[in-house]
């Protein structure tokens, strides 16, 4: 039995969750269709998603098509759960993309489109929804071909559409135009398929096309295209037929290396940690200890693994299978089991631009909040909770304002927690304006300057010594951390190793860095340490972690740093007659257009505009259009700030401001 991960994408609304239904009851799996009005479907199951209609965290289904068990994960589809659509990636062996045969590609089509070329996943495009009024055939496939890819062959013809009999046939060898336009595509990609076709057409024959179209779309060099209904059931049949004879089945050995990758979190009845895992060699038993961090091993107490349905319990989980471990522990998601994967840190779409505070509507409970987000932010870690312990608040972040109000629904029906939330602010970041260095020196109470003076200062109250230098770094390249001191000059009765140390000491700078001069986080650059001592045995860890803000503070002010805000890449599309109303908003929301062309009946505009602004964009574009402008923005980059440096207040102990860090830090007898 071969094993299938596919992934289920598409934007809001375009029938994701109904596709999966349909595709259940066609395997047999449920012998009833749900419906999202009705929150009755199978993966929708937060009583939010059923209240909404929309899928807010991903779920995983499985079925059996012939020889093949397909794990079908069902995912969001609104941006602001991009981050949940990240998660699933990075586990799928193919993909199905979900297009409305109504509305054609939307925005956040191209966003998943796009990154689903960038990882090279498998995948086929399922138009929905032709059994509804304004239902297109060729439109949508020029749509595709224009805004997706040109890489694409339908897979057959659709009838009846905006009825409610709808139906699709599938092309075959008897349809000449099929073969031919199936040929020249394939022939792009294949010189050896180019040549035998130019030479004489009838020599390539149609089981070696459909050969060939099975191993270019395995490659993701083209996307097959299908059109039906989840709803009716039509075209569904073609699909499936296509999802097994196009996608590849996973790939791994079971006998290998353990590897695996945790992508999900859940907690079960009785409040412990579920991790869902897909693995990618080996094979995990109950009772197996496994390392899933350099410093943490656990031992599986139960597994379940997706079978016919849902979970069903099993005594092991092997290569190519998703399954749900219990006995971990504090994991989290994104963290490895067993062997890494060199690709295993990669990111497929940038993190939240926005932040909140949120706080209780009762003061007395802070502390139930505090523990509900905790949770939320196991579930989703680019939640990204900052606390404030001085002011009692605390800092969430957002991809927007429907993921705020999903969260602030979630407390009060899950946690019974009423909470409010602030207005909606940028996260900037910081980068290194020069190259400083700083250095505290065990018992020092004076430093010599470049002229060789000496001038007092205040004494060093750790028993350590911490140099420092900080260098800015190429943009996106984040933090480095080097050593470079002599080794005997590093604690080791204290970490054991070198490498120990080095281990944390980049975490002490990394904490730092969370909170630069303007309280934003600093990137972009490289921290080396050229100087170490210390005290045997009275030195500690803790010197070298509270002595190191110090340090690399007093560097980072004598650096400086530019605070940068995001900008988003913005693809608008407007009604000729409205470009008059609409520029003057764009140039008062800082938005500056790059390139304006007529394209068919509308006129696009591409440019940049600040992530602040997208909401405000988002909220007057109906009335600007006439509900007819379609807004894709999607981050591209930090620029410097220009005007007024926006601040965040602080979350540590300040240790720009010594005296106050040292009375906050400062051990006492």
């Amino acid at each position: 039995m071969r094993t299938l991960n596919l992934g289920i994408l598409a934007h809001v609304d375009a029938g994701k969750t109904s596709l999966t239904e349909r595709l259940l009851y066609a395997a047999g799996v449920i012998d009833e269709i749900g419906s999202v009005d009705d929150g009755s479907t199978q993966t929708d199951t937060l009583a939010l998603e059923r209240q909404r209609g929309i899928t807010i965290k991903s779920a995983v289904v499985s079925f059996v098509i012939d020889d093949v068990t397909v794990n079908l994960i069902d995912t969001p589809g609104h941006p602001d759960f991009i981050a949940e659509v990240e998660r699933v990636l990075s586990v799928l062996d193919g993909a199905v993309l979900v297009i409305s045969a109504v509305e054609g590609v939307q925005p956040q089509t191209r966003v998943l489109m796009r990154t689903l070329q960038r990882l090279h996943i498998p995948t086929l495009m399922f138009v929905n929804k032709i059994d509804r009024g304004g239902a297109q055939y060729e439109r949508v496939l020029q749509d595709i071909a224009g805004k997706l890819t040109p890489a694409i062959i339908p897979m057959g013809s659709a009838r009846d559409l905006g009825t409610r009999n709808p139906g699709f046939t599938p092309y075959g060898a008897a349809d000449v135009a099929f073969t031919a336009r199936l040929a020249d595509l394939l022939a792009d990609h294949d010189d050896a398929m180019l040549a035998a076709y130019v030479h004489d057409e009838t020599t390539v024959s149609y089981g070696q096309l459909r050969d060939e179209l099975a191993a270019q779309t395995r490659q993701a060099l083209v996307h097959p295209v299908f059109f039906g209904s989840a709803i009716t059931g039509a075209g569904v049949d073609s699909l499936i037929a296509g999802i097994t004879e196009l996608l590849p089945a996973a790939e791994g050995d079971v006998d290998g290396p353990v590897s695996g990758a945790v992508f999900k979190v859940e907690r079960g009845p009785a409040g412990e940690k579920i991790a869902y895992v897909r693995m990618f060699s080996g094979t995990v038993r109950t009772r197996d200890r496994l390392r899933f961090r350099p410093d943490d091993e656990r031992k599986v107490t139960a597994i379940s693994v997706f079978d016919r349905g849902s979970a069903v319990q099993r005594a092991s989980v092997s290569a190519g299978q998703i399954g749900k471990l219990w006995g971990l522990g504090d994991f989290q998601i994104g963290d490895a089991i067993g062997v890494p994967r060199t690709n295993a840190d990669r990111h497929y779409f940038a993190p939240p631009t926005l932040e909140s505070v949120i706080s209780p509507c009762r003061p007395t409970d802070i502390g139930a909040l505090r523990v509900a987000l905790d949770q939320l932010a196991e579930q989703d870690p680019l939640i990204n909770l900052r606390q404030d312990d001085v002011r009692q608040e605390i800092f969430v972040s957002l991809y927007g304002e429907v993921q705020k109000e999903v969260i602030q629904e979630t407390l009060a029906t899950e946690y019974g927690i009423e909470v409010d939330f602030r207005e909606t602010t940028t996260i900037c970041i910081e980068r290194p304006f020069g190259t400083s260095e700083s250095v505290e020196v065990l018992y020092a109470k004076t430093k010599t300057n470049v002229t060789g003076n000496s001038s007092p200062i205040s004494s060093n109250p750790f028993l350590a010594t911490v140099g420092l230098r900080l260098d800015p770094a190429p943009i996106g390249s984040g933090i480095e951390f080097r050593l470079a001191v002599d080794v005997r000059l590093v604690p080791i009765y204290i970490y054991k190793t070198v490498d120990t140390f080095v281990d944390h000491m980049e975490q002490y700078v990394r904490e730092t860095l969370q909170e630069g001069l303007f309280g934003w986080q600093v990137t972009d650059c490289t921290v080396t340490m050229i100087d170490s001592g210390y005290r045997a045995p009275g030195s500690t860890a803790a010197d070298f972690r509270k002595l190191t803000p110090l340090v690399l503070m007093s560097a980072l002010k004598r650096a400086g740093t530019v605070v940068c805000e995001p900008m988003h890449r913005f693809h608008l599309e407007i009604p000729p007659d409205t470009f008059g109303a609409t520029m003057p908003v764009l140039a008062r929301l800082r938005a500056v257009p790059q390139t304006q062309e007529m394209r068919g009946s509308a006129y696009v505009l591409e440019g940049e505009i600040p992530a602040a602004r997208v909401h405000e964009l988002q909220q007057l574009l109906p009335e600007l259009t006439r509900g007819e402008g379609v807004l894709e923005c999607a981050f591209d980059r930090h620029q410097p700030v220009d005007g007024t440096i926006p601040a965040r207040p602080r979350t540590d102990h300040n240790p720009l401001d010594r005296k106050e860090y040292l009375l906050h830090v400062v051990r006492r007898v």
